[in-house]
């Protein structure tokens, strides 16, 4: 749902029937992958631009995608295939007759391809964020993976992982093995390997050879240097998000072929559902049928894109309305502070200004180097005019002139729009800006700005933010801060490392710290922007003490902005910065701190904020997500403090969470999540995220939870092993961070309608609990859960129930007649504590449950689930489903499952027939014996 929905219905009912009248494509312009008559249209795969040229790499991306296309249409039943994709080309790559990038970026991209290795090495992997059904983000491949055929005998061919990895990105299922819980005892008691389906097979490898199952697993122990590894050949066809490698496997687990009891990740965030019952459930198949006939679908058709000199146009407001509230000063302090440090060298940059009317202020010019950029400023706006009519179709039409007369078409080309004004008639250029080809990045000021304006930036893929009405918010800054070129080149980009604003009484001071870590430095620049026609007092301590004083600062009084731009490399460590205000009356004083890699080879930390939809209706919350990283390794143990800002509320701090719980679907990741509820007004609301790092915790993920193609050791063909060469060591090492680290990032902003002008009752629920484990040991069994809290993940609730079923049908779809199990004494703690309780099994000996139609209790497993309940008995949703085997008579052991018994009975076999062969000999020999003996009495007898 966008803002655009909610907020102007009958004009987004003008602008979808012109699209259509006007043609399909422009209504796929800007929407991402779509599907259309059974084929995925706007599938975009991007090379980062640190990749050297290879003309190989294409061709196997299009082998990859051709292949995929047709294994996802036999494995979906007919159902989807893939008809169009773009590949994004670097511009570091030679021009070579591309077609020219309209809306399309690295960052946008669906698939992206590098040559950084992450924690999971080669592995294909996909960065999921939300929970089971919802998209991920992107699918990533490393080059060695696309170019390096020796790993389709690790992985599977390239096609296969893609429909992998591509069941991640779009329908939201999870994976099938588990590297961490490689077997399990079944409800059977029989000790099982962790796979889906349970029909593929194979055998026990220990460091000599094949082995008995009993002795890879002592006491329940996978023993070091113990292996299962699987036939080539197999006659189980299923399934692709387990062992998408195998020959035979050519479709996702259903309900009949489902492993429910493999403690994988499908298991846990979807319940236990299998991978096709959550496909099937999607959008994607709600809305389309299976292709009748037995044809195949077309294959793939692939555009090269490549994008040409970077262009941005600045569309300023400068309507009457600019002059409340210091918002052209606020403006003209962010926009000075963009051409002078946040645009790349060589891009080409234009503004055009508008009220009524729009006017070219400054015809595009490169930017080579520091007078190019002064020259800029130059341009800016320093008044406003008379008029409060704003027409910001008549702006956005000045800034394509001018792209135009430089390139002819406005085609992959930014404009960064800001305003504060109410225009009724920006849908008229709606149809323009889509065909222009131009990405549209938004900025609003104050609450007067026009309702439906982030529509621009939802047709275009462009960000959005919002700047409210307080002198001491550094929203301005911080959306310059974050636009960027969205080449993915993050060694060519600014990173913000200090954004704050505080009002500051006459001669007090605004005294802070900022770290300066070792991954940046270079190109290290401080702001320092105050409100009165003076600059304030400012002292600036670099970590070796060194002394920097107001004079040393490049001052623009016009715009009361004072820059120090630290030539090289910054020195790393803690610089302190002390703003003196001498003015005779208070003050928002303001600072902000960007630097650069400080080398091309390392990554830097970055961050990355964003919330999961543009708006919500009150009492719905938002969910806020930061992901915070250093080159694909998740950064872990940091503190992210998310910011949220209305127009007249007080701003709100929340702290974000990586614990795999609440609104955080997976530990340790990288991303840090949680729940934003807290709605004072309806209307726009902004984010900032705040990262710090101690220097004393671990950073660095060795392994990563989450979505990734299995890496196969090997297998056995033909009776004999065939190992893969050795996993490749990522190679990475823990750089000593003595410092730690700092990270601001603007994460745009968001829309809230339908929260109530008075107080209203609690509508607030505890949050789902999705982190549900059991574990039988003895007589009892134990439940282990992370405590949402009274309202979604804040608080504290008030109660649990627990229930329990032997029929995983009767808790899933029946959970209130499930058996309750006794809770009377289990006080819920505070949010985010680990809960943990136990209950006697005895329960199921002498508690009595309602079956589903057909079964029985002849089940060895329980079934668990729960939920919390608040103070006014607002029920949470009832969590995922947890199973545990029931008790185990004390005298038996587990019985070893198929897999063992294939070896043990070749074993136990030749063993008998040694038995039988010796039984054979020996009594052969006693008979042999006896005759002769029998013969010589008979002659004695004859004598």
């Amino acid at each position: 749902m966008t803002h655009g929905d909610s907020a102007g219905p009958v004009c987004s009912l003008k602008f979808v029937t012109l699209l259509v009248v006007l043609g399909p494509e422009l209504l796929f312009l800007g929407a991402g992958v779509q599907l259309q008559e059974n084929g995925y249209n706007g599938l975009l795969v991007a090379i980062n631009p640190q990749v050297t040229e290879d003309q190989k790499l294409i061709l196997n991306i299009k082998e990859m995608i051709t292949e995929a296309s047709y294994y996802l249409f036999n494995a979906t039943k007919r159902r989807v295939f893939f008809r169009n994709i773009k590949i994004l080309i670097p511009a570091t790559w030679k021009a070579n007759n591309y077609s020219k990038v309209k809306q399309e970026s690295y960052e946008k991209a669906n698939v992206i391809v590098t040559d950084w290795y992450g924690a999971h090495g080669d592995d294909p992997y996909t960065l999921q964020y939300r929970g089971c059904g919802k998209e991920g983000k992107y699918i990533h491949f490393t080059l060695d993976f696309l170019l390096n055929d020796d790993l389709t005998a690790v992985y599977g061919s390239r096609g296969r992982v893609f429909v992998h990895e591509w069941a991640h990105l779009r329908w939201g299922v999870f994976d099938e093995y588990n590297n961490e819980k490689p077997f399990y005892v079944n409800g059977q008691n029989q000790i099982k390997v962790t796979r889906c389906s349970s029909d593929i097979t194979g055998i026990f490898l220990c460091e000599r050879g094949p082995c008995p199952q009993e002795n890879c697993i002592i006491s329940k122990i996978f023993k070091e240097g113990c292996m299962f590894i699987y036939n080539s050949t197999q006659n189980a066809t299923a399934s692709i998000m387990f062992m998408q490698s195998l020959s035979s496997v050519v479709e996702f687990c259903n309900a009949s072929t489902h492993n429910q009891e493999a403690p994988n990740l499908q298991n846990q965030m979807c319940s236990l559902r299998s991978t096709w019952d959550v496909i099937t459930d999607s959008e994607d198949f709600n809305n389309s049928f299976p292709m009748k006939g037995t044809e195949l679908p077309p294959p793939p058709m692939f555009s090269l894109i490549q994008a040409g000199d970077k262009v941005v146009c600045l569309v300023l407001d400068v309507s009457s309305k600019m002059a409340k509230a210091d918002r052209l000063l606020q403006l003209q302090q962010a926009a000075e502070f963009y051409l002078m440090q946040i645009v790349e060298i060589h891009t080409f940059v234009g503004i055009a200004s508008f009220n009524s009317k729009g006017t070219i202020r400054a015809q595009m010019h490169q930017i080579n180097n520091d007078d190019d950029r002064k020259l800029l400023v130059s341009y800016l706006p320093t008044t406003v005019s008379a008029e409060a009519e704003t027409s910001i179709c008549s702006g956005l039409k000045k800034g394509f002139e001018m792209v135009e007369k430089l390139n002819g078409k406005a085609f992959g080309s930014v404009m960064i729009l800001v305003t504060s004004g109410d225009d009724e008639h920006v849908t008229n250029c709606f149809l323009t800006v889509l065909s222009s080809g131009s990405t549209i990045h938004t900025i609003a000021l104050g609450s007067s700005a026009v309702k439906n304006l982030e529509e621009l930036s939802h047709l275009t893929g462009g960000l959005k933010f919002f700047v409210p009405d307080k002198s001491n918010s550094n929203n301005m800054l911080d959306a310059f801060s974050r636009i960027s070129s969205g080449t993915g080149d993050i060694f060519q980009q600014h990173i913000q490392l200090e954004s704050i604003g505080e009002y500051v009484k006459p001669h007090h001071q605004l005294k802070n710290t900022v770290t300066v870590d070792h991954s940046v430095g270079n190109d290290t620049t401080f702001l320092v922007t105050w409100q009165t026609s003076g600059p304030p007092e400012i002292v600036l301590f670099d970590p070796n003490g060194r002394k920097y004083y107001t004079d040393d600062f490049t001052t623009n009084l016009a715009f009361r902005t004072a820059r120090l731009w630290i030539p090289g490399t910054a020195k790393p460590g803690l610089w302190t910065y002390t703003l003196n205000n001498t003015h005779h009356s208070p003050q928002a004083l303001k600072v902000t701190v960007t630097s650069g890699a400080s080398r091309s080879a390392v990554p830097p930390a970055t961050v990355e904020a964003f919330v999961e939809r543009d708006s919500t209706h009150f009492p719905h919350p938002v969910t806020i997500y930061a992901i915070v990283r250093k080159g694909f390794y998740p950064i872990l143990n940091a503190t992210v403090t998310a910011t949220i800002e209305s127009e007249t509320a007080d701003p709100v701090t929340l702290k974000l969470f990586d614990d795999g719980a609440g609104a955080d679907v997976i530990k340790n990741d990288g991303i840090y999540s949680r729940y934003f509820f807290s709605f004072a007004v309806n209307g726009r609301y902004s984010l900032k995220v705040h990262v710090n790092h101690s220097s004393s915790i671990s950073a660095l993920a060795h392994s990563i939870p989450g979505s990734h193609a299995m890496y196969v050791p090997g297998y056995i063909t033909n009776g004999n092993i065939q190992m893969n060469a050795p996993r490749k060591s990522v190679g990475r090492r823990e750089e000593e961070q003595k410092w730690g680290f700092s990270r601001i990032s603007s994460g745009g902003s968001f829309f809230v309608l339908g929260v109530p002008a008075d107080p209203h009752p609690d509508v607030f629920p505890p949050c789902k609990i999705i982190d549900l484990e059991a574990v039988k040991s003895e007589e009892e069994v134990t439940l282990s859960w992370t405590a949402p809290g009274e309202d979604f993940d804040q608080g504290q609730a008030n109660s649990y129930e627990i229930r329990v079923s032997r029929s995983l049908q009767n808790i899933q779809d029946d959970f209130n007649n499930a058996i309750l199990v006794n809770t009377s004494k289990l006080n819920p703690q505070q949010a985010g504590t680990k809960e943990i309780f136990t209950f006697s099994s005895e329960l199921f000996t002498n508690g009595l449950e309602h079956q589903p139609d057909g079964e029985t209790q002849k089940s060895h497993r329980i079934y668990v689930a729960i939920r919390a309940v608040d103070r006014n008995s607002l029920k949470s949703a009832v969590s995922n489903v947890a199973q545990a085997s029931l008790l185990i008579p004390p005298n038996s052991a587990p019985v070893f499952a198929r897999d063992d018994f294939m070896l043990k009975g070749v074993l136990t076999a030749m063993g008998f027939i040694g038995i039988i062969c010796l039984i054979i000999v020996v009594t052969h020999c006693v008979l042999n014996r006896k005759k002769r003996a029998d013969k010589k009495e008979n002659e004695t007898k004859l004598l």
